[in-house]
C-alpha cells in the first residue's frame, strides 16, 4: 500500500502532520564537534573519524563560519594533510528552533549532506543529524502501510569481491555514494564495504590523508580485504516503519533489499529522507539536480524544460510530488566527459527510480526523464506489479 492510496484517510497529510508535530528542540544534538578555520584536513578527518559526523560546524570567533564537509576532502585529491580548511568551508543551510522536519530533509536532499548547523544569531546552538530523521521514521506508525520496494532505490549498484578496492574508491566518487554491496561471483550478497572501511584502512597504514586516496598503496587490494560481512538486510515486503527501525537501532545506513536470496534493490538513509521531503506541501513539482559542474550548468535551462514536459505528461497520470537527479561525470576518451544520471522521482505515494549515461548531458537527461515517464505508465497498467531492476 503506497502512501496515497487511501484517499479518502488522506494518508500524505497525517504522515506531514506527525512529522512537523515534532520540534527541532526535539531531535537537537547539544553536544557536537567544532573546528576552527586555521585546522587542517588531517585534524578534520581526524575528528570525523572520532565522532562519526561527516559535516563539522566550523567556528571563527565565537560564530558559524560553515560547514567543513567530509564530501569536500574526498574532492579535494590535490589538497595535503597540512591544508587549512578555511579555504575549503562549505556553507551550508542553517536551521533555527523553527525549521520544520520535511524542511530540514528538503534541505538534506538538495545538499546531499548528513548534519545541519542550529544557528542562533551568530553562535552554533546544536546540530541536527540525519539519524535523527531516521529515528522520526521509525516511530511513525502510518509507515506500517509503505512497503521496503516502494521506496527502495534500484537498480543496485555494487561491487564484485574481488575487484579492487581503489576501483570502488572511484566509483563511489563518480557516483557520489558513500556505501556499495559485494556480491561474489555467483551474484550472492557477501558483504558491504563503504569510504569508512576505505578511510580507516588507510589510516591503519599511516597514510593521513584521502587525496589520491585511489592511487594510494592502502586501496590496492581486492575489496573482499576490508568489506563488513555481517549484513544487516531487509525483506522487499518488510514495512518502512521496522526498516527504519532496524537502521536507527543499529546505526546503520545502508540496507540490501532482499527476495528470499536474491538482492533486489538498496535502502538507504538517503531514500528516507527523500520520503520525508516528498511529504513537504508544496503549490508544484520539487525538482532537484545537483552535481553539475560550473561549466555544465549552461544546459540546466535545456534540462529543466525537458522536464516541464515529460512532467505535465505524467500529471495526466498521476500527480508527481517530487523528482531529484543527480550529475556524475567521468572521462573515458581523454578530455570528453561521459555522464552518468540517477533519477528518483515521487509518485502516487511511489519511488520511481532510473539511471542513465551517455557523452550528451542534455540527451542523457531527456532520455532518464523519458524512461521514468514510461515506468510511472507501466505503473498506471500494472500497479500491483513489482520491478526488478539488479543491475546485469
Amino acid at each position: 500500500m503506497g502512501i496515497k492510496d487511501l484517499e479518502d484517510l488522506k494518508k500524505l497529510s497525517i504522515l506531514k502532520s506527525q512529522i512537523d508535530s515534532i520540534s527541532v528542540k526535539d531531535i537537537v544534538d547539544l553536544e557536537f564537534p567544532t573546528l576552527g578555520p586555521d585546522d587542517t584536513l588531517s585534524d578534520s578527518l581526524a575528528l570525523m573519524r572520532k565522532t562519526g559526523y561527516q559535516e563539522i560546524p566550523v567556528v571563527e570567533d565565537g560564530g558559524y563560519a560553515g560547514m567543513m564537509r567530509y564530501s569536500t576532502i574526498l574532492r579535494k585529491k590535490s589538497a595535503t594533510p597540512e591544508t587549512k580548511i578555511k579555504s575549503l568551508v562549505s556553507r551550508l543551510p542553517t536551521l533555527s528552533e523553527d525549521t520544520e522536519i520535511t524542511k530540514i530533509a528538503e534541505y538534506m536532499v538538495t545538499n546531499n549532506c548528513r548534519q545541519l548547523p542550529v544557528v542562533n544569531g551568530r553562535k552554533v546552538a546544536g546540530v541536527v543529524s540525519r539519524t535523527a530523521l531516521i529515528r522520526i521514521a521509525a516511530d511513525m506508525k502510518s509507515l506500517k502501510d509503505v512497503k521496503v520496494w516502494e521506496i527502495m532505490t534500484t537498480p543496485v549498484e555494487y561491487v564484485r569481491e574481488n575487484t579492487m578496492l581503489s576501483e570502488a574508491v572511484d566509483t563511489m566518487r563518480n557516483l557520489d555514494i558513500r556505501t556499495m554491496p559485494v556480491i561474489d561471483s555467483a551474484g550472492a550478497l557477501v558483504g558491504v564495504v563503504g569510504m569508512k572501511e576505505v578511510i580507516d584502512n588507510g589510516w591503519k597504514a599511516g597514510e593521513r590523508s584521502v587525496a589520491g586516496i585511489s592511487k594510494s598503496p592502502s586501496t590496492q587490494i581486492p575489496v573482499e580485504s576490508v568489506a563488513v560481512t555481517n549484513v544487516m538486510t531487509v525483506d522487499w515486503e518488510d514495512n518502512m516503519e521496522n526498516a527504519a527501525n532496524v537502521m536507527a537501532s543499529k546505526k546503520i545506513s545502508t540496507l540490501p533489499v532482499m527476495d528470499e536470496d536474491e538482492m533486489v534493490g538498496i535502502l538507504t538513509e538517503y531514500d528516507i529522507i527523500e520520503m520525508i521531503s516528498a511529504c513537504r506541501e508544496r503549490d508544484q513539482l520539487y525538482v532537484q539536480i545537483s552535481g553539475l559542474d560550473d561549466e555544465d550548468k549552461i544546459y540546466s535551462d535545456a534540462m529543466y524544460s525537458d522536464i516541464a514536459t515529460e512532467m505535465a505528461k505524467i500529471s495526466k497520470i498521476y500527480k508527481p510530488e517530487s523528482l531529484t537527479i543527480h550529475v556524475s561525470r567521468y572521462n573515458e576518451a581523454g578530455d570528453k566527459k561521459k555522464y552518468s544520471l540517477t533519477g528518483k522521482l515521487f509518485v502516487n505515494g511511489r519511488t520511481f527510480n532510473s539511471k542513465e549515461t551517455g557523452w550528451d548531458l542534455v540527451q542523457v537527461n531527456n532520455e532518464l526523464i523519458k524512461k521514468l515517464g514510461d515506468l510511472v505508465k507501466d505503473q498506471k497498467d500494472n500497479h500491483v506489479s513489482r520491478r526488478k531492476k539488479v543491475k546485469p
